[in-house]
């Protein structure tokens, strides 16, 4: 399975890098397609799970891809920022996209293998990943309250002013290369930089993404499943959602009740190993919590952008009853 899957995995990638080699303005109807086609890959993949190896595992599966799928949401959120503050060009931006997926990928595996060792060492390891959630959430929920839980700032990046200092930067992209030779020595391009602050943000979001989805299942395959599918099809979700996402205005407190409830399910599964009366949290309850607070952001965000675009009663006009 795991030589299928990473094959099948490179495929789609080879097949994303074709489609992305030319640079090209996606059209809504393109986009809708793939996204279509990369939600049912995991509901598919789900179902055989499901006949393969039972409806527990199938349940995990889908409880952790949930997880992911909406973490990676607020990941597509902050590259829109970043794409926005780079000024990269519409047609350049699913490269950029494709890039910052694979990189995440990378990433992703790499926390995989850590997290599954981890675990191997003790049970104390669920605890340290409950705590690492707990504290991700107190912040993600800290920070949108204060009003920064949509804010990037590229100037604080160590990656990007390093860059800067290292290699001389255009002043204008150069269709989709990263480096460019000028005045006799190699340049880095804007591009270039955009690519490096998105792999930057791939390392916090996978911090918090691997020991949440080892909150749901210990299988390193389901997580490594769940992490592939939920990344796959952002590229073209980010065209389908560029309006939408601004309009999610409690999406990070959701995100956040989301960490926190998965952190304290790692904690309860830590006591239980040491106390056995210590109650844990079902997957399948998990799953219906995640599901309840996605919805619960959504509507609460819909209400309040209706409730800001409806007009002021004008003053002094008298009140109807």
């Amino acid at each position: 399975m795991w030589a299928i899957t990473v094959a099948a995995l490179a495929l789609l990638l080879t097949v994303d890098f074709i489609l992305t080699h030319r640079p090209h303005h996606v059209r809504m109807r393109e986009a809708v397609g793939w996204s279509i086609f990369y939600l049912a890959l995991p509901l598919v993949f789900g179902v055989w799970v499901w006949v393969a190896h039972g409806s527990g595992v199938a349940v995990e599966f889908y409880t952790g891809y949930m997880v992911e799928k909406s973490l990676s949401v607020d990941n597509l959120f902050v590259f829109m920022l970043l794409l926005s503050s780079f000024a990269v060009p519409d047609a350049l931006a699913q490269r950029v996209l494709l890039l910052g997926i694979i990189g995440a990928l990378a990433l992703r595996a790499v926390f995989i293998a850590l997290g599954a060792a981890v675990l191997q060492s003790g049970t104390w390891a669920f605890l340290l990943f409950g705590a690492v959630l707990i504290a991700a959430a107190g912040k993600i929920v800290k920070d949108s309250m204060a009003g920064h839980g949509q804010e990037v700032d590229i100037s604080s990046m160590r990656t990007v002013r390093l860059l800067r200092r290292v290699m001389p930067v255009t002043d204008d992209y150069r269709g989709s290369h990263l480096v460019v030779r000028e005045g006799g020595r190699r340049a880095l391009t804007p591009l270039a930089l955009a690519v490096v602050a998105v792999f930057a943000t791939d390392i916090v979001f996978a911090v918090d993404s691997v020991p949440a989805v080892y909150g749901v299942t210990q299988d390193p395959f389901l997580v490594f499943a769940t992490n592939a599918f939920a990344l796959l099809g952002l590229r073209a979700l980010y065209f389908v959602l560029m309006d939408v996402l601004t309009r999610l205005r409690h999406l990070n407190h959701g995100l956040g009740a989301i960490l926190a409830f998965i952190g304290i399910k790692l904690i309860l599964h830590w006591a239980h190993g040491i106390w056995t009366w210590v109650p844990e949290i079902p997957t399948l309850l998990s799953l219906g919590v995640i599901i309840a607070i996605l919805a619960t952001v959504t509507i609460t965000s819909v209400a309040a952008n209706r409730r800001d675009a409806e007009p002021a009663e004008p003053p002094g006009q008298p009140v109807r009853r």
